[in-house]
């Protein structure tokens, strides 16, 4: 499942300028990679915040293409942080970068919505490369978090394969989100509305007994659903 989501290519155009927010309480790490993604070409940072609390209050005024957020955070966690964001904006990419590699976290994380997971040890230079994968629909992660994720999702996937009577196209609509995409990508691969595409989520939600994207690929892939 997770090689799909790490392997598959898809046919995204990243913008010709990736706008990025970034969300970390240590100034000095803030102010750094401010000036990184400020004074690269190809990216803009549109603003930077000590705490979720602060993003989630600024973001109002212009939604960028991707947020960089830290996990440990003064008041909300980035994680907690992620399901308010993408439940207002679904098309806001989310890349974790913090220094805890845990399962737990790094779990958390993936299942809530995040496109990516990175250390804070990750070199510059694939910082940027990270942002660019993420715009094109990839799902970047440090070597060591993905070693771990495999590892993770092969140790809790259950003996029996669950059956929630979702049709073949609804499978396939599933099968899209674990890979990554949005209602709009989905929509394009599908050849339908977005929708259409709404149309048939609700059905996966209530089939599932989620509330959410997130919630959705996180049963999909505890149940192997696809």
């Amino acid at each position: 499942m997770l090689e799909a989501i790490e392997d598959k290519v898809m046919e995204i155009t990243p913008p010709a300028v990736i706008e990025v927010a970034i969300v970390e309480d240590r100034r000095e790490i803030r102010e750094s990679l401010a000036l990184l993604i400020g004074g690269t070409p190809g990216f803009h940072c549109t603003g930077s915040f000590r705490s979720m609390e602060e993003a989630l209050d600024r973001l109002k005024a212009h939604q960028p293409h991707v947020l960089l957020s830290d996990i440990g955070l003064p008041g909300m966690s980035g994680i907690e942080g992620i399901s308010i964001l993408k439940a207002r904006y679904p098309d806001l990419l989310i890349l974790m970068l913090t220094v805890y590699d845990d399962d737990e976290r790094i779990f958390d994380a993936i299942c809530a919505g995040a496109c990516g997971y990175l250390l804070k040890k990750t070199p510059p230079v694939r910082l940027l490369e990270s942002l660019r994968e993420a715009t094109s629909g990839g799902a970047p992660m440090s070597p060591e978090v993905a070693k771990r994720v495999m590892t993770l999702f092969r140790e809790i996937r259950p003996s029996d394969r669950a059956d929630y009577q979702l049709t073949p196209h609804e499978t396939r609509l599933l099968k899209l989100l674990v890979e990554g995409h949005n209602y709009k990508t989905a929509a394009g691969e599908l050849g339908v509305t977005v929708h259409t595409v709404s149309f048939h989520l609700r059905s996966i939600y209530e089939k599932l007994q989620v509330h959410s994207k997130s919630e959705a690929v996180a049963k999909a892939l505890q149940n192997r659903l696809i």
